[in-house]
């Protein structure tokens, strides 16, 4: 896969984040602030939600689209071997959505649902947006424990706002400036509003929206939602700089969220944050599971040590970029995915497949247990 291929049904979740990436790397000066949802964090410490983001999606194959019988598979080992206590169940199509929540939900795990249905017509997107809030307050009032986000990264996936025919070019406007701000964040105010008010009339719960960590592109009036949530890839040296970058967000005085943080999976794909996905020759990037789990690893010291509300880790699988021996054909390395997909035969997309754990899995897990008994 090239960096340009958007035929891949997983492009979506990896490029979720790209307005992250444009901070990713910046080097930001400053004392660490301690603080959970704003305030000192006196009252409690390390992160109440710590999670993964689990994809519903077609797949490009009846292989690799959702199984219920999968999900509930993935789902066991996300509570049982991740030892995850939330999960972000995100994507396309309500029943999917609803199915999975619902099971997760039975497994005791805390559930963040935000649908993501794009380049279709606004109404279409909040009809979506509707239907999948229905859903999540039916949980609700069943006793499980559950947030509505409205979408994620708006200017990214609804069509209008940023020049562009789908996300790729969205993406390659915003980065080479082609596009008129003060239009785009008019209009992404007006969608986001719009959003939380179908939220709001719909869901009875704890209401947020998945922005992108760059406040100039994704800019939130967060007294519409009950927690700021973001899709964070900044590379920073310490915690005291990750505090500082934070900081802009914790002023509201709600829970800080990060419902997306990662990294692909080869040598220098940390630095690259949501933009791992961008490159030109697959088989020139070095394969690195020890990379991406080290990072990971530490973006969830980070994090505790923040007492942030909740941490997701940015995902579970990308069934659609398996990984292969060859390195020039390995797609896995470009992806978020703590866990690989393995095809039985490699070059057939319809193959039966499984997926084994990367080294992030178990550094992950490691990092979970250890906060589930203290």
């Amino acid at each position: 896969m090239r960096g340009d291929d958007i035929t891949r049904a997983g492009f979506l979740a990896g490029a979720a984040g790209l307005a992250g990436a444009f901070l990713a790397g910046r080097a930001v000066a400053g004392d660490a602030v301690a603080a959970e949802g704003g305030k000192p964090a006196t009252a409690r410490s390390g992160l109440r939600y710590r999670g993964v983001d689990y994809e519903v999606a077609d797949g490009e194959s009846p292989a690799t689209g959702w199984r219920a019988e999968r999900m509930r598979a993935d789902l066991r080992a996300i509570d049982e071997r991740l030892h995850a206590n939330s999960v972000m169940v995100y994507g396309t199509g309500v029943d999917r959505l609803g199915a999975t929540a619902a099971e997760a939900a039975e497994r005791g795990l805390h559930v963040w649902l935000q649908p993501r249905l794009g380049d279709v017509a606004e109404v279409d997107i909040l009809d979506h947006l509707a239907e999948t809030g229905r859903s999540a307050e039916r949980l609700r009032r069943q006793g499980a424990r559950v947030h509505l986000s409205v979408g994620c990264e708006f200017w990214l996936f609804v069509p209008g706002i940023v020049p562009g025919a789908h996300p790729v070019e969205r993406a390659e406007n915003m980065l080479a400036g082609n596009y008129d701000r003060a239009r785009m964040q008019r209009l992404l105010a007006e969608f986001t509003a719009r959003a939380a008010a179908v939220g709001r009339s719909v869901f009875r719960g704890k209401l947020t929206y998945g922005a992108a960590h760059d406040p100039v592109v994704d800019r939130v009036d967060w007294n519409l939602f009950d927690i700021v949530s973001l899709d964070y890839y900044a590379f920073l040296p310490t915690a005291a700089h990750h505090a500082r970058e934070l900081a802009e967000y914790t002023r509201w005085g709600k829970p800080l969220a990060i419902t997306e943080f990662g990294s692909c999976t080869y040598v220098g794909a940390p630095q690259a944050g949501g933009l791992g996905w961008r490159f030109e020759d697959l088989g020139k990037l070095e394969r690195s599971e020890r990379v991406q789990a080290e990072h990971l690893g530490n973006m969830i010291d980070v994090f505790t040590s923040l007492n942030l509300y909740a941490a997701m880790v940015h995902q579970f699988i990308t069934p659609d970029a398996p990984h292969r021996a060859d390195p020039a054909r390995d797609e896995d390395k470009a992806g978020y995915g703590i866990v690989k997909t393995i095809r039985d035969e490699p070059e057939d997309p319809a193959s039966a497949w499984h997926w084994e754990p990367k080294e992030a899995f178990h550094t992950v897990a490691r990092r979970f247990a250890h906060a589930a008994n203290h």
